[in-house]
């Protein structure tokens, strides 16, 4: 079997515990192929967690989840100097800490402090974490994912910018349509009645084989081999210039946008564009790569002014409105 059709199996895989949530699995999937960590924001009881895990345990890799609260120190992430004694003496020995995953959920991310916050941020972005002047390396194969909610904010830190700008893209979940809700009944319905029947060695043996990790790595290759014209390039790096001098565009954009995004837009573009067109079975980037992925990549990167939120815009508007306004290449 070849790795796009492993990557599809397990986007089927995930379909059967996420109802309605079709766009989510896809951005999970891209983060996944990409290399890149998700922040998964949205209410309550929306399936962020479902839906990391639902990927994970389809995986042959392995899954630790952080639940994330105020009185966190940095060593419950990255792990501690353990004192023990051996034949030949005292010493101190790493015992390492949840970060040690292939896929690591940190969920209710916002609610850690800032040391924790950084001692994470360290992991994301370098793929390693220092304990006692000690590097330790990640696994080859490292995301993490984490959830939000964007509603509570008593006992919650709001992650830095500089933080968030880390994330490759800030996914946002929001309610399903009312035949997807009662799809969502059923399927819990029929998890827990099949929770409290004995299995079977048959149904056992059933159970499909987890996708293995190199599905995901030759996945990657074939993703690196994408072909990106000139002019794709160039509409990439204009969409990104465009948050940094909006009044090119138009007065309004002007009005509305404080800080443009950062140069990690335009590299999350092309990343996320070259695995978008690699799942529907292209090996070339189109406009329509870059405008699918767009919105969770400038999601978390513009920092929007007063204005904006007097006229009630949300970044996605933003981000719409310069989709309109930037010239096709």
């Amino acid at each position: 079997m070849t790795a796009h059709a492993q990557i599809l199996d397990l986007k089927s895989r995930m379909a059967q515990s996420i109802i309605g949530q079709t766009d989510v699995i896809d951005r999970l999937l891209i983060g996944l192929l990409a290399n890149g960590n998700l922040l998964v924001e949205g209410l309550p009881g929306l399936a962020k967690t479902r839906a990391i895990k639902a990927m994970a345990k389809n995986l042959a890799a392995d899954f630790s989840r952080i639940q994330f609260t105020p009185d966190l120190l940095p060593s419950d992430v990255t792990g501690t100097e353990i004192y023990s004694q051996t034949e030949q003496g005292g010493i101190f020995k790493f015992s390492p800490g949840p970060i040690f995953a292939n896929i690591v959920l940190a969920d209710e991310i916002n609610r850690a402090p800032a040391k924790v916050q950084a001692a994470l941020l360290e992991a994301m972005e370098e793929r390693q974490v220092t304990v006692s002047g000690t590097t330790h390396t990640m696994e080859p194969l490292f995301i993490v994912m984490a959830t939000q909610n964007p509603v509570e904010q008593e006992g919650t830190y709001p992650l830095p910018e500089a933080q968030m700008d880390r994330f490759l893209m800030h996914v946002n979940i929001t309610y399903p349509p009312v035949e997807d809700e009662v799809e969502v009944i059923r399927l819990v319905r029929a998890e827990e009645i099949a929770a409290l029947q004995d299995r079977t060695e048959t149904e056992k043996a059933e159970k499909p084989d987890a996708i293995p990790q190199d599905a995901i790595f030759q996945a990657r290759a074939e993703i690196g081999r994408i072909h990106v014209s000139d002019l794709m390039e160039r509409y990439m790096a204009d969409l990104v210039y465009a948050t940094r001098e909006p009044e090119k565009l138009s007065p309004d954009l002007a009005r509305w946008i404080d800080i443009g995004a950062s140069p990690r837009a335009s590299l999350a573009l092309d990343k996320c564009g070259r695995a978008h067109a690699w799942l529907a079975g292209r090996d070339y980037v189109d406009p329509l790569d870059v405008r699918a992925v767009i919105p969770d990549i400038f999601r978390h990167r513009l920092t929007l002014s007063f204005e904006a939120q007097g006229d009630d815009k949300h970044a996605d508007d933003v981000t719409d409105e310069i989709v309109k306004l930037v010239a096709l290449p």
